[in-house]
């Protein structure tokens, strides 16, 4: 069984390409693009869980 582990980061609208290629270069997946909570959009993005 895969284990995830999750995260969220602000996106910049003239920026949001780099930040998501940086993100997707740790391995982080992108799941969705939501509004926060003080309206600009917000990346949830999860990669498989490292073993200690």
């Amino acid at each position: 069984m895969v284990l995830w582990e999750y995260t969220t980061t602000p996106l910049l609208v003239h920026n949001s390409t780099a930040i998501l290629n940086n993100w997707g270069s740790e391995g982080w997946e992108l799941v969705q693009v939501t509004q926060g909570p003080e309206g600009g959009p917000v990346a949830w993005l999860k990669r498989p869980r490292q073993e200690a």
